[in-house]
């Protein structure tokens, strides 16, 4: 993925339109949506979440890991451990 700045302003856009996901939820829940819609939404919500939880890990995995594991092995192996359970709890 992209580097700095770039990546930056790709999580400030995702995060953006997740809100806009929760806002429209939002109004779907006040106005008696069909539930299947609202799940649809919900899902959509946490695929867009899921989506910049990626970009974030992408970006500190060729950042601050690569150079971690060259100084700090044990403490790069231990984060991303504590990160990869939390994930498949």
């Amino acid at each position: 993925m992209k580097k700095g700045k770039s990546v930056k302003s790709a999580a400030q856009r995702r995060i953006s339109i997740i809100k806009g996901q929760l806002d429209g939820l939002l109004r779907m829940i006040s106005e008696d949506e069909y539930c299947i819609n609202l799940l649809n939404q919900s899902l959509a919500i946490q695929n867009s979440i899921k989506s910049l939880d990626a970009l974030l890990l992408e970006r500190h995995l060729n950042t601050h890991v690569s150079e971690q594991f060259q100084k700090e092995r044990d403490r790069a192996v231990e984060e991303l451990l504590r990160l990869f359970k939390r994930v498949h709890q």
